[in-house]
């Protein structure tokens, strides 16, 4: 275990556990506030993250901040991980071999950011995350003390239209989660 986000970034920045690493522009670690309520976390970062270095900083982004805004949470009340730190190529799903390799530092950040909400954002962040538990678009369980939701990716969103009012609702009818 690391002392300091610091020290955190600097291990990821320096992994080369799995191939992926070869191919990254930048590895790809958080945003948003380093003690949140709410911590969102995403599948893998995609061309517009790896070139810059910020999670969801691209169209499905747009989403997310769209997301964050309705939830009426403050820069300092959210954060955004990935499963992986390193953009897969093609934007394909990260193998589990991929997953495996990070994993380390996917509880670390956890563990550190300490969020009383975990916002699953997708099925690969929910297999990363619960392993073999499933849950259902809009469950919410607790789960080591903490109340984990999951939500289809904002990247679904861009091209589901149609989950968008359904996603808005149980926003605004489960603000008192965040």
């Amino acid at each position: 275990m690391v002392d300091s986000f610091e020290d955190l970034e600097e291990e990821i920045n320096s992994c080369t556990a799995c191939q992926l690493h070869d191919s990254a522009i930048h590895k790809v670690i958080m945003k948003g506030g380093q003690n949140p309520k709410v911590l969102f976390i995403g599948e893998a970062p995609g061309k517009k993250e790896d070139a810059s270095g910020i999670p969801f900083c691209g169209r499905a982004g747009k989403i997310l901040d769209g997301m964050i805004e309705d939830m009426d949470l403050q820069q300092s009340d959210w954060a955004v991980i990935n499963t992986v730190k390193c953009r897969p190529p093609n934007n394909r799903r990260p193998r589990k071999e991929e997953l495996a390799a990070c994993r380390a530092f996917f509880e670390q950040q956890i563990e550190m950011l300490e969020p009383d909400v975990i916002i699953l954002l997708g099925n690969t962040a929910e297999e990363a995350f619960l392993g073999n538990r499933q849950l259902q678009w809009g469950e919410c369980r607790d789960i080591d003390g903490k109340n984990v939701v999951k939500f289809y990716h904002p990247a679904a969103l861009i091209y589901t239209k149609s989950r968008q009012p359904e996603q808005q609702e149980f926003i605004e009818k489960n603000s008192a989660l965040w």
